[in-house]
C-alpha cells in the first residue's frame, strides 16, 4: 500500500502514532453530545433544537458542524407526519339514503352487496383498493 501511494514505510507508521488532533478529539466528545440530545429527543430533533439544547448545558457550536457530526455518527431524524384528513364531512351534497339500515344478516344470497374502498401507501403514491362483498356469503365478489 506505500508503494502504491508512494510513502515511505517510517512515514506511514509515524502517522499512525501520531496523537489524534484537538478538533478530532473535540469531534468524538461532541458527537456523544449530540447523541444523548438526539436520543433525548427521541430521535425527532433536527440540527435546530440539538443546539439549542447544547446552548443550555452551555456548549457553543454551529449547526453546519452539527450536521456534518450527525452525518459522521449515522445520525438521522424520523420525521412526524403531519395528519391529513381524508374525510370532508362538512359539505352540503346531498347523501345517499341509508337502505341497509344496519341489517347485516340476509337470508337470500346476491340479495344484499355492500362496498368499501381503503387507500394504501407505496413508495410511488397511494393504491386504492375498492372492494364488493355480498353479504349472504361474506365473499368478496368484486
Amino acid at each position: 500500500m506505500c508503494k502504491m501511494l508512494q510513502v515511505s514505510r517510517s512515514r506511514y507508521y509515524a502517522w499512525q502514532k501520531k496523537p489524534l488532533s484537538y478538533r478530532s478529539k473535540s469531534d468524538v466528545f461532541l458527537i456523544e453530545k449530540i447523541r444523548s440530545v438526539f436520543l433525548e429527543g427521541r430521535m425527532l430533533y433536527g440540527t435546530r433544537k440539538i443546539r439549542k439544547r447544547l446552548q443550555q448545558r452551555n456548549i457553543i457550536i454551529s449547526r453546519k458542524r452539527i450536521t456534518r457530526l450527525m452525518l459522521e455518527a449515522n445520525l438521522e431524524r424520523r420525521v412526524k407526519r403531519k395528519f391529513k384528513a381524508t374525510t370532508d364531512s362538512k359539505h352540503n351534497f346531498i347523501a345517499s339514503p341509508n337502505l341497509l339500515k344496519r341489517q347485516f344478516y340476509i337470508e337470500k344470497p346476491n340479495l344484499v352487496w355492500a362496498g368499501d374502498i381503503t387507500y394504501i401507501p407505496t413508495q410511488t403514491g397511494w393504491l386504492y383498493l375498492a372492494t364488493v362483498m355480498d353479504l349472504y356469503s361474506r365473499k368478496i365478489i368484486g
